[in-house]
Order: structure tokens, then C-alpha cells, then sequence
């Protein structure tokens, strides 16, 4: 396969990815008609990790778990922390507000990449984040109230959950060098295994198993959790660092819009405002250029 073949191959998979879970956002409102936020979270990810196993075994990948406590940690922080509150952050907040706090992720990796790795922020990071700052300011948009000041407030604490895992992910791949697959399958299991403990004895709603919440749990599963993330993989291994990571910018700018299309949740003047600064303060960060490279 030549390199024009694998590139166009990489950015199919990247188009599906960033649309995959784009929509899935709309998917995790749309469930809570059916389901408890954490019921569901716990739901996805338990039967998402039994069909990562199962892809382990038949790809005859290793199965081991890696190191405990970075996996644990992890697995707590990225999936049942991020998951649950931005789940939770639904039930009470429009679906693009909250994904476009929960996607601020990057400024918070960025803080807590200087803690914990000692990855000094450059001049580009500082203006990335007072872009952030400015644009997440207006997203909230104090001066109007703070509309529902839980459902922005777990939305942001869940943002900050995911930079957590994203930083231990990477001293895990640092200090260890596990199998990615396996890897993503353990800490997806422990992440389950926090989201079933809070769902047993935080009272919710009973299930409703509707062919509509079957289908938006089967939706979950098999499309966002474990295609997404295997095509993700995909584009990891044959794209740019920078252009897979700059590409997360169309999941929150898309599910706006898609929030927009089928909820009928209109964005207001100031949160277009806050989504163009986030973008560019994300472009910032990743200190990518729009110009073409000579």
C-alpha cells in the first residue's frame, strides 16, 4: 500500500471518528429519557471493555494488565470521572454547553502536564490558555446567571478528569511502554467497575429498556467506545501527532451544531463567541498553523 493510499485511508477514519463521537453526545442526552446518567455510563463502559477483551483474544494481543496504579488511576480519572460527570452534567445542561466545557481538556492538560511531568508551558500555552479562559468565560456567561451552576460545574470538573488521564496515560507510556489495546481495555475496566459502584448507591431512575435506549446504548458501545477508539488507534499510528490532535477540535464545534439540529438547542451570541475563542486558543496550544508548510 503506497503512502497516498494509507493517507487517504488515515483521514477516512479520522472523518468517521471525529462524526462518531460528535453525535454520541447527542446520544448520551437522548438516553437519559431511559436511564440514571451513571446507570447508563456504568452500562457502556462494562460491556465496552468485555468486547475490547474479546477483540484482545481474537487479535491475540496481551492480556496482562499493566502497571495497577497508573491503569487504575487512569481508568478512574478517564472513564469514570470524565464519563459519569459529563453524563451526569447532561441531565441538566444543554448539549453543546456542556460539551464545549468538558473539551477544554486541553488547557487543563496542559497545567497539569507542568505538575506532574515537568513539561514547562512555552509562549504559545500561556495564550492558548488566556484564549481559554476568555472563551470558557463566555461560554458560562456569568452575567446573564449561571443558568444551571451544577451542570457547569461537573461539566468542567469532568474536562479536568479527562487532562488527569490524558497525563497518566502518558507517564504510563513513558515509564512502561504497555500495549496500547490492552492498555485502553484494563483502564476502561476499572473506569467501569468506579461507574458501577456510584450508580449502586446514588438512587436513580429505573431502566427503561426501550428499543430506543437499546439502540442509543448499542450506539455507545459499539460505535463510540470501540470502533471509534480502534479507528482512533488507526489514525495515531499513521497521521501527525499534531493534525490528530488539532483534529478534536471539530468533535465539540460539530456536536454544537448537531445539538442545534436535532435537539433544537440554539447556541447564543456569546456561546459562538466562547467556541471561537476556545478554537483558537486550542490551535494555540497545539501550536499549528493554518498556512500550508512551504
Amino acid at each position: 500500500m503506497n503512502e497516498a493510499k494509507v493517507s487517504t485511508g488515515a483521514g477516512i477514519a479520522l472523518g468517521a471518528t471525529v462524526i462518531i463521537w460528535a453525535f454520541s453526545w447527542i446520544v448520551m442526552k437522548l438516553v437519559l429519557r431511559y436511564a440514571g446518567p451513571f446507570d447508563f455510563s456504568a452500562l457502556r463502559y462494562s460491556i465496552g471493555a468485555v468486547l475490547l477483551f474479546a477483540v484482545l483474544v481474537v487479535m491475540r494481543r496481551p492480556l496482562a494488565s499493566p502497571p495497577l496504579a497508573g491503569t487504575i488511576v487512569t481508568g478512574l480519572a478517564q472513564t469514570a470521572a470524565f464519563q459519569g460527570l459529563g453524563q451526569f452534567a447532561l441531565t441538566a445542561g444543554g448539549t453543546g454547553r456542556v460539551v464545549l466545557l468538558a473539551y477544554a481538556m486541553p488547557f487543563w492538560a496542559v497545567l497539569l502536564a507542568w505538575l506532574m511531568l515537568g513539561e514547562r508551558p512555552l509562549a504559545r500555552h500561556w495564550v492558548g490558555l488566556a484564549l481559554a479562559a476568555v472563551g470558557l468565560t463566555c461560554v458560562i456567561a456569568p452575567w446573564n446567571g449561571l443558568g444551571n451552576p451544577l451542570s457547569t460545574a461537573f461539566a468542567l470538573v469532568g474536562g479536568m478528569c479527562w487532562a488527569l488521564g490524558t497525563v497518566t496515560s502518558k507517564r504510563m507510556f513513558q515509564r512502561h511502554q504497555p500495549d496500547p489495546l490492552t492498555f485502553t481495555a484494563w483502564q476502561m475496566a476499572f473506569g467501569a467497575a468506579g461507574l458501577a459502584i456510584v450508580a449502586f448507591f446514588i438512587p436513580q431512575r429505573s431502566i427503561e429498556w426501550s428499543p430506543a435506549f437499546i439502540a442509543g446504548l448499542a450506539y455507545s458501545v459499539i460505535l463510540a467506545t470501540c470502533v471509534a477508539w480502534t479507528l482512533w488507534l488507526l489514525v495515531v499510528r499513521r497521521l501527525p501527532t499534531a493534525v490528530a490532535s488539532v483534529s478534536s477540535l471539530a468533535v465539540p464545534v460539530l456536536s454544537v451544531l448537531m445539538a442545534w439540529a436535532v435537539l433544537h438547542e440554539e447556541p447564543t451570541p456569546s456561546e459562538w463567541l466562547g467556541m471561537a475563542f476556545i478554537v483558537a486558543g486550542l490551535f494555540a496550544v497545539s501550536g499549528v498553523s493554518l498556512r500550508r508548510p512551504a
